[in-house]
């Protein structure tokens, strides 16, 4: 056989190798993506209700809408806790009215769907609108804030535990700048690109903290924080109602905490900082902007960081110093700071548990963007945020919570 032919049947194994590599691979990808899902399970006693409504505020325009004078009104997710336990009942992660509206508009080509999760398959532990627990008389409150364009319902897991827990969760999308807000009635309003708070940085040579970069996340956070109050609003209007309505008298409003990711954690902070209905925040792996940094906080406050040991840019020193100046003006018993050893930034939602394939989380490894299970990352997020607000939301006056734990070798308190 001559050389010229043997090297032809050689490139012909491969190029047979490698289709059937790619047929075995985006077949596993299909199969993954039609296989049933639970999110992690809660770790608290009670069991957990969902609720989804449209609130709107005719008191007051959206500022970010592209039309002015448009009010303001928000896809309001509430989690609480019920006597009712998981059950055969239970309601599917995204609800199907929802789902469906959405893959309508933004139904993905094949290629990309077969690098996510079928949410019709993916299963949460909430029952649908059961009543609230009358094992106590009034509850906590808990506002959660999604990173950037992400809509809040990607932070299920935090909130189906924080709910396990006694506390009621409540989050909320926003249209122009949650990237897609799907309403009960069919309506789908997608973000405008300018309120994209990544494009605050695609300016030459941006950095954070220059002053257009301020200007820019100042513009939207006001809007951020403005929904946050108007929801804090609407929930004390919920408890002095009438006795038909399912929260009225139940919630406890001198009892509040804020929580948000990424931008979403810069909205708490800075929230925080202008309104004292909130009593205790937690910014998740967010950078502080606006005048929090300069005024600092009176509230207990976490900061919980994904690990950073690796980033010696002068971006991320920036970043760190904006928090070391906020954590600086706190007072020692009620704030503190901790890093998950492993951890990325974009893990905190429910990707950690969505995340398909071995495959691609072996990437992720191998570059060093996944250190530790995506599913351990949540736990040890969950683990942190009961025990902050525990502390500091049902223990009045309590001094910092002692969250390293044996259970939890991840945890890394940074002073």
């Amino acid at each position: 056989m001559s050389k010229a032919r043997l090297a032809l049947r050689i490139l012909a194994v491969v190029a047979i190798l490698g289709v059937l590599t790619v047929g075995a691979l985006l077949g596993s990808l299909a199969l993954e993506r039609r296989t049933p899902l639970s999110l992690p399970a809660p770790t608290g006693a009670f069991g957990v209700g969902r609720t989804v409504s449209r609130w709107s505020d005719d008191a007051a325009a959206d500022g970010l809408a592209p039309v002015p004078g448009t009010r303001r009104e928000l896809l309001v997710w509430v989690w609480y806790p019920t006597d009712l336990g998981p059950s055969g009942a239970t309601d599917g992660y995204v609800p199907a009215e929802l789902r469906v509206a959405d893959e309508r508009v933004a139904r993905p080509p094949l290629p990309f769907r077969l690098l996510t999760r079928d949410f019709a398959k993916v299963r949460s532990h909430t029952t649908r609108n059961p009543e609230l627990s009358p094992k106590q008389r009034t509850y906590p409150v808990v506002i959660l804030r999604a990173g950037a364009s992400a809509g809040v319902l990607n932070y299920s897991t935090l909130a189906e535990d924080l709910a396990s827990h006694g506390y009621v969760v409540v989050g909320f999308d926003a249209p122009y700048r949650t990237g897609l807000v799907v309403f009960p009635d069919g309506r789908v309003i997608a973000r405008t690109e300018e309120n994209n708070p990544e494009r605050c940085f695609e300016q030459p040579h941006a950095r954070y903290g220059d002053p257009s970069v301020e200007a820019c996340a100042s513009r939207l956070l006001a809007a951020w924080t403005a929904d946050i109050g108007f929801v804090l609003s609407r929930l004390e209007e919920l408890d002095a109602a009438d006795a038909s309505s399912r929260f009225a008298g139940r919630l406890d409003m001198t009892r509040v905490g804020v929580v948000g990711h990424s931008f979403g954690g810069a909205a708490a902070a800075l929230f925080c900082q202008q309104d004292p209905r909130c009593k205790a925040g937690i910014d998740i792996d967010g950078a502080p902007h606006g005048s929090v940094i300069q005024s600092g906080l009176r509230q207990p406050f976490l900061f919980l960081l994904s690990d950073h040991s690796r980033e010696t840019d002068p971006e991320s020193q920036r970043i760190l110093t904006s928090v070391q100046s906020i954590y600086d003006r706190l007072p020692a018993e009620t704030r503190l700071r901790v890093a998950i050893r492993g951890a990325n930034h974009f893990v905190f939602s429910d990707d950690g548990a969505l995340l398909k394939s071995r495959l691609v989380r072996g990437a992720l490894r191998l570059f060093r963007k996944l250190g530790i299970d995506g599913d351990r990352q949540l736990a040890v997020t969950a683990y942190c945020l009961r025990s902050f607000f525990d502390a500091h939301l049902k223990q009045a006056g309590a001094s910092r919570p002692e969250i390293p734990s044996p259970l939890y070798p991840e945890l890394q308190v940074v002073d």
